[in-house]
């Protein structure tokens, strides 16, 4: 009998990307990898740590795949590169296992410990031509794509991707079906994480809607092993997928997550950027495909690069608060928990986040940021297009126009926080209002701002260099507009923002440009 119990609902999911195996020196011991592991971890609500064991090669003794380093004749281009590699196989020449210690330590410490797998990686990056392959390949890339380039997507993906594989060739889900297996095994792990979304280039482009049952048929195959494994073990081995945050996205790249989800093909689904955190979650459309059953439902995080800003506050500070207030909405929502990825931190780091956003109660009366979804469009090489389907329904950054009807852009701004309860419990420090507006000249632009339909007062005008006592200018290119806000303004719900450009400084050719809009609160 297949043992497919429901799996337990973490509060917040990690994902350790790896990197601790070269944050100590060569050769690392065990104990220094575990430490580097769950120091960030220890003492959180992260209830579960997913473990990332690559793509590309083994990176365990295998005698069937190649083993991490093989590609390179153990020969590589930075120390932290050998650390990392040769750390890991130093261990297993040992005789120790570090994925069964860290398991061990985890379920000490009530934490579960998942194997991840990335389906598709491509850390190559500046392979220019596929037919050239053999002679212009950078370090790392495997013997088997050396061998067989028409197995992956050439010039049917964009160009830093060439080398990812393509799976709707039988034999590539072959290849990743022994590998995860291998992975699967060398250790007691609690399941595994099929990563589709590091990298989410997996079908030819402008087919991968109709060819979306190859990546059906290795989820599949991939469900029947790790039942296998539990039948075998006499306990549940859970199977978590990765996907885009919208359905939209999911059908762009060829997951079929209504097959998924309604075939039993996986127990939790993480929605999740392919570059950068993805804030578009659709909470409550996964929730209803998964209806009734035990599938369980997270947003997931990734780092904040593509949302820096030269705000008023640091960006550290914003940055937990922006965090914050997307937990508050996705729990409330009716969403699991929380998964985070590639969070690379030490004990302190990120310790306020991963203490606080697992749980409404203790978001309760954290600082939040609500803010409109930023869009950024990467147009280096090194990740061109690789925001093909992320935050697609992004609403800034935008150019204000004059319009014939004196109606501009409209941003819907949800918020999950009852200001007005808070405040009368004497709890509430203050909420704002805050535009940001690029190329802004305050002595001649003029702009009519409304929210909820009521035409804002004039707000003040706050330049980040004015309120940096290292910087000695007093104004920046770009200008903060903040107005102060009553609790009866900023109460629980979705709450739209206007925008009308009434008049622009004639002497400056660029045009004005809203780059964010936030709401910030603040508590006592």
């Amino acid at each position: 009998m297949i043992n497919r119990d429901v799996t337990p609902q973490y509060r917040i999911i990690y994902n350790w990307d790896g990197a601790p195996h070269f944050y100590s020196e060569y050769p690392q011991s065990v104990a220094e990898f575990v430490d580097k592991t769950f120091a960030p971890l220890t003492g959180t609500q992260v209830d579960a740590l997913f473990w990332s064991m690559g793509e590309h090669e083994a990176t365990w003794p295998s005698t069937s795949l190649s083993v991490i380093g093989d590609s390179t004749d153990r020969q590589y281009t930075s120390v932290r590169e050998m650390r990392h590699v040769e750390g890991i196989r130093a261990a297993f020449e040992r005789g120790e296992n570090p994925y069964a210690e860290m398991i061990d330590y985890g379920h000490q410490n009530n934490i579960d410990v998942w194997a991840s797998i990335r389906m598709n990686d491509n850390h190559f990056w500046n392979i220019q031509d596929l037919q050239t392959m053999q002679t212009t390949v950078t370090g790392g890339l495997t013997e088997l794509r050396k061998q067989h380039p028409e197995w992956c997507l050439g010039d049917d993906a964009p160009n830093w991707c060439t080398t990812s594989w393509n799976m709707a060739i039988p034999e590539v889900r072959e290849h990743k079906l022994q590998l995860i297996e291998e992975a699967c095994r060398i250790a007691q792990w609690d399941g595994v994480e099929l990563d589709w979304q590091r990298h989410a280039f997996h079908l030819p482009r402008n087919n991968e809607y109709r060819l979306r049952y190859a990546l059906t048929d290795l989820q599949r195959a991939v469900r029947g092993m790790t039942d296998r494994i539990s039948e075998e073990r006499g306990k549940p081995f859970h199977v978590a997928v990765r996907v885009g945050a919208t359905l939209e996205a999911c059908r762009r790249i060829g997951y079929d997550i209504p097959v998924w989800i309604g075939d039993g093909l996986c127990d939790i689904v993480i929605g999740g950027g392919n570059s950068g955190t993805d804030p578009c979650f659709e909470t409550e459309d996964f929730l209803g495909i998964a209806e009734k059953t035990n599938v369980r439902v997270y947003p997931g995080y990734d780092f904040d690069g593509r949302q820096a800003a030269n705000r008023l506050i640091p960006h550290n500070e914003w940055r937990d608060r922006w965090f914050a207030a997307m937990s508050q909405g996705h729990l409330s929502r009716g969403a699991d928990g929380i998964y985070c990825f590639n969070w690379h931190a030490n004990e302190t780091m990120r310790s306020g986040s991963l203490s606080t956003m697992g749980s409404i109660s203790t978001l309760k009366k954290q600082d939040k940021a609500y803010t409109a979804i930023h869009r950024s469009i990467n147009k280096s090489p090194l990740r061109e297009d690789s925001e093909r389907d992320d935050r697609i329904y992004g609403e800034v950054p935008v150019t204000l126009y004059r319009s014939l009807t004196g109606e501009g852009p409209i941003f819907r701004i949800p918020i999950y926080d009852d200001a007005v309860s808070e405040s009368q419990k004497g709890n509430l420090d203050r909420v704002q209002l805050l535009i940001e507006i690029e190329h802004f000249s305050p002595t001649a632009d003029k702009l009519e701002v409304r929210l909820d339909g009521q035409t804002l007062p004039q707000p003040s005008v706050r330049n980040a260099a004015d309120e940096d006592p290292n910087n000695p200018a007093d104004v920046d290119e770009n200008s903060w507009l903040v107005w102060d806000l009553s609790p009866s303004q900023s109460g629980e719900g979705t709450h739209e923002i206007g925008i009308s450009l009434i008049n622009r400084d004639d002497r400056i050719r660029m045009p004005l440009v809203v780059n964010n809009v936030e709401f910030w609160i603040t508590y006592n």
